[in-house]
This record gives structure tokens, C-alpha cells and sequence, in this order.
């Protein structure tokens, strides 16, 4: 485009992207090197060695444009990082005027944003390019649903449990294309964190926004991230304009959903799909079922579980097979069961404290109780920011990790693509 401009007589300095334009390197560094406390360096140094064209551009770009940043490889999950240091909620333009922060991202978890109270979602590249350039962003006007929280999660329950819970609720209610509003007592009882990691499965129950409302939290949280002038500015504008911690009372949504949030149960998703979602208890049976089932297409025309879906037949019983590993002088049985890749990585819930913390506890029980990872697993941890290696430093909990082999490979989304 600066050369047509050029050609044309014009100035080619003048092009620049309309409005800010962030880029996150966070899905290119890969777990080559994993299980030793120099896994981070190796890794990042492949990174840069790997694709040193790209990271050429990059920077003459960072240069040459003005409303143009970039965010390095190892830097962080870009979701994160937009909830930790990009995200303003409320923005200023021209002439001092004030208005709500939105976002556009090239990434179908861009609505974990919205956990701080910002309009965004994931979109094609020539939406974005064409928003980069100006262009207003069309779309039809959704539906809205609001999702009422009510009462506290119970002691020990995680964000993970709520969000496959939530995920299997909106599912059941058809939210495809929707907007998602959540509001009620229950919000009060949810941190940041939390609310961005609800916000971030937005795609997987289908919606478009996974949007919570601004409260003393949010203003905390910037505070706390330091971006002081953006939450006096946030508490500021949103106080004079109605929109602090709304009640939802006086919003009329196309459909209310309720929850009471002491109703969730510890509970894990898949081995597919999120809205597979098997309570913890069920879990051992439910992986016995899966394994010991001869795989096929599910059935049509019939309600079934998420194994049969997996499965087909699921009364079709088969054999499991095992055969011997030698790794040196380590023999092994290695077989259908066997776990062969163990990555903690995931830009839904490795950044949120509550999360990470009960799994360096989990760490240092399954260390103190001389339990160890077999040596043909492939162990690594990826947190989603930078922020977790500090507090887990701080709680003395790293070492625990370290000690089962998972030492911190890199900071991005590496295994999870």
C-alpha cells in the first residue's frame, strides 16, 4: 500500500494503521526441549533461530509504523497479555473524548477480555485488516442472553470446574452467535481471574461475547496490574455513564439463565470436547469406558453419552494392548492407556492463581508421597504469564514442578495448538 501511495506521488509515511494494533508473538515457540531447567532458553533460541525472517520483519514493521507494537515470542499467552497490560476499558481520542475500549482479534478465545469489561471477540484476517485501515466492523444485532449468578463457589472448586459447567449449561440453551452477559449477586464472589476464564470459553459454548460488567474488582485489578490512570479514568467514565456494576435488573435480555454457583462440583472435560463435561468422581469409570470400547461412529437418532458418541457401540468390548519399553535400564509396559504427553499449557486457566496454586499443592503432596513421572512422558509447563513463575517462586512451590519434570519450557501457547 506505501508503495502505491508512493508511485502515485503521495507520502508513503502517511500510511499507518487507523487504530492501536497490538501483535502477539504467542503461537510460534515450540516444546523441542522440555524436563531441564535450561528447556526455556533452548527452546526460545530455536524460536529465534527458526523463523529469524519473521522476527526481521517484525521489527523493521515496529519501526516504520506508527499505532503499531509488538509483543515478542516468550512474552506470554496473548489473551493474558491482553488482560494484564494491553487492555485500557476505557479509552481517550481526539479532543480528550473518553469511550469504551473494544477489540478485534485474529484468535477465537479474544473474548477472555471480556472478563475485564471490554467488547471483544476473534475475527477473520480481513476484518481485522480492514478495522486496522478504519473500517467499521458490520454485523447483525444479536441476541443478548444474561447469565444470573447467584450464591459462592464452594471451598475447593475451581474456575476450571465452573467454566465446563457453565459450558454445558449455555450449551444446552443454544447460545451460537449470541452475546452473553453475566450478572447478579454472584459475581461479587468472582475474581478477575476467574471471570476471565469463564469469559475465555466463550467460543466453546458458542457465544460471541462472554461479557462480565466493571465493579470495584476491575478497577482493583488495574490498579493492580499497574495501569493507575486507566482505572481512574474507567471508574470515572463508567460511574457517569451508568454502566458501574450494573444489577441487570433494569436490562431487558432476550433470555435470562440462572446459576447458583454453590451447585458446582469438581469435574473435568473431554477426552474430545469441553462440553464433555464428567464429574470427578466419574472420571476413573468413565476413562475405563473409553479405552476398554471399540471406536466407530456414534449412533444417530439416539441421546447418548459422551462416550457412546466417542465410541459408537459402547457394548463392543475390546482388548486392551500393552507391550514392553525398554528406556536404558528402565523397563516399562507401555500401551492403549498409556499417557504419553503431560503439558501444562492452556490459555483458559494456566494464569489463574487460584489454579495454578492448587497444582503446585498437588505437586509437593505427589513429591512428599515419592511419586514420579515415567521416563518416556514428555513433561513441560507453559504458563500463559510471566506473573506465575513469580508467585509460584514466592510460594516455594516451583521446585515441586520441577522435581516431576515440569520445568518451565516456555510462556505461550506451545503444546495446546
Amino acid at each position: 500500500m506505501r508503495d502505491a501511495v508512493a508511485r502515485e506521488g503521495g507520502d508513503p509515511e502517511k500510511v499507518n494503521p487507523s487504530v492501536p494494533v497490538e501483535l502477539v508473538v504467542d503461537h510460534s515457540v515450540a516444546i523441542d526441549f522440555s524436563g531441564t531447567s535450561n528447556s526455556i532458553t533452548q527452546n526460545v533460541d530455536k524460536e529465534y533461530g527458526r523463523n529469524h525472517e519473521r522476527y526481521s520483519l517484525l521489527k523493521w514493521a515496529q519501526k516504520s509504523f506508527t499505532n503499531f507494537n509488538v509483543v515478542p515470542p516468550n512474552s506470554g499467552i496473548c489473551h493474558q497479555v491482553n488482560l494484564e497490560y494491553l487492555g485500557r476499558v476505557v479509552l481517550t481520542g481526539q479532543k480528550s473524548i473518553a469511550y469504551p475500549d473494544t477489540l478485534v482479534g485474529l484468535d477465537s478465545h479474544t473474548p477472555m477480555i471480556n472478563g475485564i469489561g471490554v467488547m471483544g471477540w476473534g475475527v477473520g484476517g480481513i476484518e481485522a485488516e480492514a478495522v486496522m485501515l478504519g473500517q467499521p466492523y458490520y454485523m447483525s444485532i444479536p441476541e443478548v442472553v444474561g447469565v444470573r449468578l447467584t450464591g459462592k463457589l464452594s471451598p475447593g472448586i475451581t474456575a476450571t470446574d465452573l467454566v465446563l459447567t457453565i459450558t454445558e449449561l449455555l450449551r444446552k440453551h443454544k447460545v451460537v452467535e449470541k452475546f452473553v452477559e453475566y450478572f447478579g449477586p454472584g459475581i461479587s464472589h468472582l475474581s478477575i481471574p476467574d471471570r476471565a476464564t469463564i469469559s475465555n470459553m466463550t467460543p466453546e459454548y458458542g457465544a460471541t461475547l462472554g461479557l462480565f460488567p466493571i465493579d470495584e474488582k476491575t478497577i482493583a485489578y488495574l490498579r493492580l496490574t499497574g495501569r493507575e490512570d486507566e482505572a481512574n479514568l474507567t471508574e470515572a467514565y463508567t460511574k457517569a455513564c451508568g454502566l458501574f456494576s450494573p444489577d441487570g435488573k433494569s436490562i431487558e435480555y432476550s433470555q435470562i439463565v440462572e446459576l447458583d454457583l454453590g451447585e458446582v462440583r469438581p469435574c473435568l472435560a473431554g477426552p474430545a470436547r469441553p462440553q464433555d463435561r464428567i464429574a470427578l468422581a466419574a472420571s476413573k469409570q468413565s476413562f475405563e469406558d473409553l479405552l476398554n470400547t471399540k471406536p466407530g461412529p456414534a449412533k444417530r437418532g439416539k441421546t447418548s453419552t459422551p462416550s457412546e458418541e466417542l465410541s459408537g457401540d459402547i457394548g463392543k468390548k475390546v482388548e486392551k494392548k500393552v507391550l514392553p519399553l525398554k528406556i536404558g535400564r528402565e523397563q516399562w509396559e507401555f500401551g492403549d492407556g498409556s499417557l504419553v504427553v503431560a503439558a501444562i499449557t492452556s490459555c483458559t486457566n494456566t494464569s489463574n492463581p487460584h489454579v495454578l496454586m492448587g497444582a503446585g499443592l498437588i505437586a509437593k503432596k505427589a513429591v512428599e508421597l515419592g511419586l514420579d513421572v515415567p521416563s518416556y512422558v514428555k513433561t513441560s509447563f507453559a504458563p500463559g504469564s510471566k506473573v506465575v513463575e513469580n508467585y509460584l517462586r514466592a510460594a516455594n512451590l516451583l521446585p515441586f514442578f520441577e522435581a516431576l519434570g515440569f520445568h518451565i519450557s516456555a510462556f505461550g501457547c506451545t503444546t495446546c495448538i
